[in-house]
């Protein structure tokens, strides 16, 4: 009789338990979360100017992008080149290729040939061109070989402040080239002061200054000039502003006296 209660309280303890289960809902299987990939492109923003391919997006400066934005937030942003400033020997530039390895800045100089020696490219003809007609070039010039789409970031890190050279020649006291500085108004007198002076056998009525032409531009031009008018007399009109790449010839009198 013992027996068959302990076996009745048994089999209603598995009953109990088996109804407990049955009513616990089971727990939810959590599916491990896949990890999301996305197919990140630069995307290129529509062009400042139809028509024009240096307007292009893809051809920015980095002096256009406010500081602490990505470079593709920057690409994507629509930001476009400088176009005003024309690159001269002596200049320093920034150039980053984005989908480059290295996609850090690299710093360039203008040399005195006009030309800048860019990863990739070699030899190119800067001088006389915007950072974005550069940038422009290079990109057409990297796509040909290099990349199927290249990214061209140009700027103007530091420019050259002297605006060129003229050179004094003749009876001066210190003949040889001078630098023009940018906003300089370089004036055929005050290159002969800055030359030293006239030496002992200077004619200084006959002066001249020899301009080569340039292509599109007038040919070569001599202007004549008598220094005693303009230095001795006031006659400051008379001077001539000079240009980058002027000769100022100071001739020998003809009888040294």
């Amino acid at each position: 009789m013992h027996d068959v209660r302990q076996m009745k309280l048994f089999v209603i303890i598995m009953l109990a338990g088996a109804l407990a289960t049955a009513q616990t809902p089971p727990a939810a299987h959590s599916r491990p979360q896949q990890p999301a990939f996305s197919d990140l492109t630069l995307q290129a923003a529509a062009p400042a100017a139809t028509g024009s391919p240096a307007s292009a997006s893809s051809v920015l400066t980095p002096s256009t992008i406010p500081a602490g934005t990505t470079n593709a937030a920057a690409v994507s942003s629509g930001y476009v080149a400088d176009d005003k400033y024309k690159l001269r020997a002596g200049d320093k530039i920034s150039l980053q290729i984005i989908e480059d390895r290295d996609p850090l800045p690299k710093s360039l100089l203008v040399a005195d040939s006009g030309e800048l020696d860019a990863p990739y490219i070699g030899r190119v003809a800067a001088a006389d061109k915007t950072c974005k007609q550069l940038a422009a070039e290079m990109k057409a010039l990297l796509e040909k070989e290099y990349y199927y789409h290249a990214t061209v970031i140009i700027a103007l890190d530091a420019a050259n402040k002297v605006l060129g050279r003229i050179y004094v020649t003749g009876q001066v006291k210190n003949q040889g080239p001078i630098d023009m500085a940018i906003n300089e108004n370089l004036t055929a007198s005050h290159a002969i002061m800055r030359a030293g002076g006239f030496a002992d056998f200077a004619n200084r009525k006959k002066v001249r200054v020899i301009r080569n032409g340039k292509p599109g531009g007038p040919g070569k031009q001599t202007f004549e000039m008598n220094m005693i008018e303009i230095l001795d007399d006031g006659k400051t009109e008379k001077d001539v502003l000079l240009q980058p790449d002027d000769v100022v010839i100071v001739p020998s009198r003809l009888i040294n006296f």
